[in-house]
């Protein structure tokens, strides 16, 4: 009798039963393998020693040729080989074939192989966003054809013990079909190296949003500070049963989160369902206005408008400002509108003119509230329902309640513990030959940022002792100027974290390309990616291949406090100092001896700008663009920002 096979009904006998086919098929030696980041279409660095490396049964002889060299390795007892193929330069295609000395043993052929210059892309979700979400996209996808443009992307994994190869992937030429998911800042980096250089560029990325850089950082480096060693070693009783509960109880987070539970949906839009004592709040307003802190769950808002006889039976538009990313909106019981991650500076909708009555109609919205948002955000004037003549303000009083529905199971996000990335991303990848890093992160380390100023040049120095190929170049992208204007100077985390980001360009062989400009209020992944690509590429130009660009904006070099004003000296004016727009000089402030700061008037004088305020007679400290936002608009002659910097050396007290 045939034995039954098991059920899968269970999630998590499904996940653990096709784990240990994993793990079985991986302790079995058998015919040479390489890792999958080799592959058809890859691109190898030139220039350098080209490392190729697999497993096979030990003790075997296995050979590489390539480009007309034949290099023999024998395997150790583990299994394990490697060979060094002597350095080439650009060109292609070519054949790899790797084989064992069994002549009965297939040869491994990789096709299509190019040699020119590879790019690690890594960090978190901005360097992670998709060509497909980026300023632009349709024309961007339609004119992407680019086969001497190569990417490798690394699937999201995450392990407690470093690994030997990651979960899949292959090496993709880029056209319209494989750019869409393409790191956009990284492909817009390789397309204008590409067309300057004219070798082929390979970007291998390994990147996942919402990630601190200790998650991207070894064990033994992070176990090496003071500030890291606590949390690292109290992680030590993980294992992969809290991964596998995690990803369960996340499958029935956003299943709540995206299907209404307990009929709710069929009950509370109901025009006739009665929420006479619920709560009322005053809208537009956030999680903050509603005096329950850190609360994470579903509420449902309900809103009662009268709309005269000169509306009803009209289509009408009901706009609702800037209301969190995940909802959904009814008008007189019906669905209009399920949104997911909507992150529109506005969001409005067309309510058809059959659901529009005279008197009463009511407005239901279901919405998510995640990681301390919810709610709508300020202005009222952006919430309005309108036929394009009359105008009913939406702002005013809202009913509401929570815990109508299941509570959210606590998600753990192991992604975001220390070293679990570089297990699983960027440790199978070594010590895959490139050229250098380009690196986009550092929101999700806000929250202490002084602590960056270890964290970032431990990471670097960390990946370079580890690929062994010396101070390969290390470029990266300062934050974005983000979040709400300040009226008057105050403390900034998004400030420090910048400034810790300036400060990294102490260490040997590094870039950085300033976005202060580049940013969005309301969206932490401004859609310019463009840009961004283009000025990381400049830094490379400079740095990497020596061109006669210039690179960077202006640098704070020096100051000199002259009566009742500062005169402030820069690096890498360029061709001069100048104001975006040719509009009056934002972003200074200066302070007395009391460390206030007050905004200040500046001018610019030369390569030199002086600034001073009628508040502070006997200033001592300058800042420019210190805040999360700033209206900063100091730049070179060649359009490049001033970088943010301040003088002094107080103490920055962290928002908490």
């Amino acid at each position: 009798m045939e034995k039954s096979m098991p059920s899968f009904r269970s999630p998590l006998l499904r996940f653990a039963f096709t784990f240990s086919l994993i793990i079985a098929h991986s302790l079995v030696f058998g015919q040479v393998r390489l890792p999958k980041v080799f592959s058809d279409h890859m691109v190898l660095q030139r220039g350098r020693d080209i490392p190729v490396w697999g497993t096979a049964q030990p003790g075997k002889q296995v050979s590489v040729e390539f480009g007309g060299h034949k290099i023999k390795a024998t395997t150790g007892q583990d299994g394990k080989w490697m060979v060094h193929l002597p350095q080439m330069q650009a060109g292609g295609p070519y054949l790899m074939q790797v084989s064992e000395e069994d002549k009965t043993k297939p040869v491994i052929l990789f096709k299509d192989v190019l040699i020119g210059d590879v790019w690690l892309a890594s960090g978190q979700s901005n360097m992670e966003w998709q060509v497909q979400q980026a300023m632009n996209a349709e024309t961007e996808i339609k004119n992407a054809h680019s086969p001497n443009i190569r990417f490798f992307n690394v699937p999201h994994n995450k392990t407690t013990n470093v690994q030997s190869d990651v979960l899949g992937g292959s090496w993709q030429a880029i056209d319209s079909a494989t750019v869409k998911t393409a790191s956009a800042v990284a492909y817009f980096f390789a397309r204008e190296l590409q067309a300057d250089l004219k070798v082929p560029i390979g970007i291998l990325q390994s990147t996942w949003g919402g990630t601190p850089v200790e998650a991207w950082t070894s064990r033994e480096q992070l176990l090496s500070s003071p500030l890291t060693q606590r949390t690292v070693l109290q992680n030590d009783t993980v294992t992969q049963k809290h991964f596998i509960k995690d990803s369960l109880d996340l499958v029935r987070f956003w299943d709540i989160v995206n299907n209404p539970k307990n009929k709710t949906d069929k009950t509370i839009p109901n025009p006739r369902f009665n929420d006479a004592k619920w709560p009322e709040l005053v809208m537009p307003a956030t999680l903050k206005d509603l005096n329950m802190p850190g609360y994470e769950g579903m509420m449902w808002l309900r809103k009662t408008i009268n709309l005269p006889q000169n509306m009803a039976g009209k289509e009408v538009a009901l706009h609702l400002g800037h209301p969190e990313m995940n909802y959904s909106l009814y008008f007189n019981g019906k669905e209009i509108a399920k949104n997911v991650w909507n992150a529109n500076p506005t969001h409005h909708y067309r309510i058809p003119a059959n659901l529009v009555k005279q008197g009463k109609n009511v407005i239901a919205v279901r919405m998510a509230f995640l990681w301390s948002g919810g709610g709508f955000n300020p202005p009222a004037e952006e919430m309005y329902l309108t036929d394009g003549t009359s105008k009913v303000s939406l702002a005013g009083g809202w009913k509401y309640r929570r815990d109508l529905e299941p509570t959210f199971p606590t998600i753990k996000n192991y992604y975001q513990f220390p070293t679990y990335l570089y297990n699983a991303m960027i440790h199978p990848v070594i010590p895959y030959g490139i050229n250098g890093v380009i690196w986009y992160q550092g929101e999700n380390n806000v929250y202490v940022p002084g602590d960056y100023r270890t964290l970032f040049p431990m990471m670097i120095n960390d990946w370079r002792i580890r690929w062994q190929q010396g101070y390969f170049p290390f470029l990266y992208v300062q934050l974005a100027n983000y979040m709400k204007q300040q009226p008057e100077p105050s403390q900034s985390n998004w400030a420090i974290l910048r400034e810790a980001q300036t400060q990294a360009l102490a260490q040997p062989y590094t870039g950085m390309a300033s976005i202060i400009d580049l940013g969005e209020a309301d969206n932490i992944h401004p859609k310019n990616k463009q840009e961004v690509g283009h000025r990381l590429a400049l830094v490379a130009q400079k740095l990497v291949y020596k061109k006669p660009v210039q690179a960077s904006g202006p640098m704070y070099q020096n100051h000199q406090v002259e009566g009742n004003q500062i005169r402030i000296q820069f690096t890498e004016t360029g061709a001069g100092l100048a104001t975006r727009g040719n509009g009056k000089l934002t972003g200074f402030a200066v302070a007395g001896s009391d460390q206030k700061f007050y905004w200040a008037d500046g001018v610019i004088d030369g390569n030199t700008v002086k600034v001073s305020s009628e508040k502070v007679k006997n200033p001592v400290a300058v800042r420019y663009a210190w805040a999360d936002n700033p209206a900063c608009n100091l730049i070179n002659k060649d359009g490049l920002p001033t970088v943010p910097f301040r003088t002094d050396n107080w103490n920055t007290a962290e928002v908490k």
